[in-house]
């Protein structure tokens, strides 16, 4: 297992991430692990050399931080050893989106982030969390109460790191203007969907994480399991696949096969899956700290396990890129253009 720095600290986590939104039983119709085979999956994990675990409040509402909580004690893993990721911002109450109960149990507000904290302690049975995201933007709550909340939480020890998830490029650059102006906690990782079939993050995130220091963290890597080898030209909705009931996240329609079939070509060439070689790529592209891969059962685990070892080539690599590359958008095209022999 490779470790990385995230971001522009000096923590190392691991390039694979153990993903818990499987965990619990009420999550749309992902969340389908209980507590004995989440701590197989734990312990496995670990065994492999992640030390990297990932959740949110949301996922089964509470349920998936409170069975990761309890594989970490019960499999014997050393808290200080392990990183802990975990995220704020959706209802946790039934009706609070829509203000018919606890109108304030949502958003990034100074109230619901330091109360959805000391809630997510309590279910992880930890006294502080390693990462803590931002789970998506709140139109409605200034930044810079948001990022006051973060800090507060940072300098009480209950929080030991900050980051985002699901930013754009525009708010996310602001949060970083705004933390040095203020001498605030910044964050220092960015969490987005990108795989070789959503490469959206190219455009502009990605260059900018780069640019600033941010790591690159990657949820739904196999793109709500189109790239785990079961989709097929001939066979496009095979039987109980996941996406024929929850088709997300969005993918590029025009060219996912031409995905498919670039990565057989190259998963025979080293004894490989599908889905092992979607991580590889997304594992060589500059600026990704870590990916955060998850499984319903143990067999998908180890499969995807098995990516911290393929190593592709430069040939391997430009034949995926070239399967999917996204045309340039304005004003890309342009600073490209303008920067050619400088």
């Amino acid at each position: 297992m490779e470790y990385r720095l995230l971001g522009r600290t000096g923590l190392k986590v691991s390039s694979l991430c153990l993903g818990t939104m499987t965990f619990g039983t009420s999550f749309y119709n992902i969340a389908k692990v209980e507590q004995a085979d989440a701590n197989l999956m734990v312990a496995r994990a670990w065994e492999s050399g992640i030390n990297f675990f990932d959740t949110a409040d949301v996922y089964s509402y509470g349920e998936s931080e409170e069975i990761l909580g309890r594989a970490v004690k019960e499999c014997g893993i050393n808290r200080e050893a392990a990183i802990i990721a975990t995220k704020v911002r959706s209802a946790m109450s039934d009706g609070a989106s829509t203000g018919t109960s606890d109108v304030n149990n949502i958003g990034l507000t100074r109230h619901h982030i330091i109360a959805a904290c000391e809630a997510s302690l309590r279910r992880l049975g930890t006294d502080y969390i390693d990462l803590y995201q931002v789970h998506g933007w709140d139109i409605l709550t200034p930044l810079e109460e948001t990022m006051r909340a973060l800090d507060d939480l940072v300098r009480a020890g209950k929080v030991r790191y900050i980051g985002c998830s699901n930013w754009s490029v525009r708010h996310l650059m602001k949060s970083v203007a705004v933390s040095e102006m203020k001498n605030r906690e910044r964050f220092v990782s960015l969490q987005a969907y990108y795989s070789l079939v959503g490469r959206d993050l190219e455009q502009e995130l990605l260059p900018l994480c780069l640019e600033e220091g941010l790591g690159a963290l990657v949820w739904s890597p196999l793109s709500g399991g189109f790239l785990s080898g079961k989709y097929r030209r001939d066979n496009p909705q095979p039987e109980d696949a996941r996406r024929n009931e929850f088709n997300f996240p969005p993918i590029d329609e025009a060219r996912k096969f031409d995905a498919i079939d670039a990565l057989d070509e190259v998963a025979k060439r080293h004894d490989s899956t599908v889905a092992q070689v979607a991580l590889a790529w997304l594992l060589a592209q500059p600026g990704i700290t870590s990916i955060i891969i998850g499984a319903n059962k143990m067999s998908q685990l180890e499969d995807n396990l098995k990516a911290a070892d393929v190593k592709l080539s430069a040939e391997d690599l430009e034949q995926l890129n070239a399967a999917t590359a996204p045309a340039p958008r304005y004003p890309q095209w342009m600073i490209e253009l303008q920067n050619q022999g400088r």
